[in-house]
């Protein structure tokens, strides 16, 4: 039975989950408002083998959300996953950020636009269809009032994610439905996770690193002016 542990450390949510065969056994998540994945990631991974009977020993694989989104929290939970899958010998899986989190709704029509937020009005995003295949390519947006025209002119479009709050004042039509209250969740990562076990796409432990989609900038500290 195809055992997978699940890691989404993509944004302020924590989450982690257990499939056997592509079904989910078991799920914890936290999400205490900050980044604190480096003192609940290990916890969470723990308890639930812990509480499903399940050692180590007997996962086939772990699947990890490769990002875009914090690069602290990327960081986090790929290391994790590459040190499980090297001390095990077993596959690593990677699904990116925006794709777990289109999971999070379905819709009978219309489009699904998955946001992360990054920084000021800017966002991380895609656009997929009712059947989640991407429409437009994973890219970092400044949102304008022009945003998404060609879609929101059409169609019905439901805008989810952290990043998606930023976007009220600005792209204000009828067809628009927001949920700002979504996260990228390792319960969205079990189906996409058990055909690409199947398919055998997997990632080179030794050489994966997280889809940062944008280079890491450093905010010097200001110098202390005082005397």
């Amino acid at each position: 039975m195809t055992c997978i542990l699940h890691i989404e450390t993509s944004t302020k949510n924590c989450s982690v989950s257990l499939s056997k065969k592509g079904k989910l056994v078991s799920f914890k998540e936290i999400n205490t408002g900050g980044f604190s994945h480096a003192e609940m990631l290990h916890p969470l991974i723990q308890d639930i083998l812990k509480e499903t009977e399940t050692s180590i020993k007997d996962l086939q694989a772990v699947s990890v959300s490769k990002g875009p989104g914090s690069y602290t929290g990327l960081r986090i939970g790929v290391s994790a996953a590459k040190g499980i899958c090297f001390a095990q010998d077993i596959p690593l899986i990677s699904i990116d950020s925006l794709t777990v989190l289109a999971h999070a709704v379905s819709v009978d029509e219309g489009l699904i636009v998955p946001m992360i937020d990054a920084r000021r009005m800017e966002v991380y995003t895609a656009v997929f269809d009712k059947y989640y295949n991407a429409i437009e390519a994973i890219s970092a947006k400044i949102i304008d009032s022009a945003s998404f025209n060609q879609f929101i002119s059409t169609q019905k479009v439901v805008i989810l994610g952290d990043g998606a709050e930023k976007c009220k004042s600005v792209l204000q039509a009828d067809n628009i439905t927001f949920k700002s209250d979504k996260f990228p969740s390792a319960k969205e990562m079990i189906s996409i996770s058990y055909q690409k076990y199947l398919d055998k796409q997997f990632e080179d432990v030794a050489y994966f690193e997280p889809f940062y989609l944008k280079d890491f900038v450093v905010t010097p500290q200001k110098k202390n002016l005082q005397s």
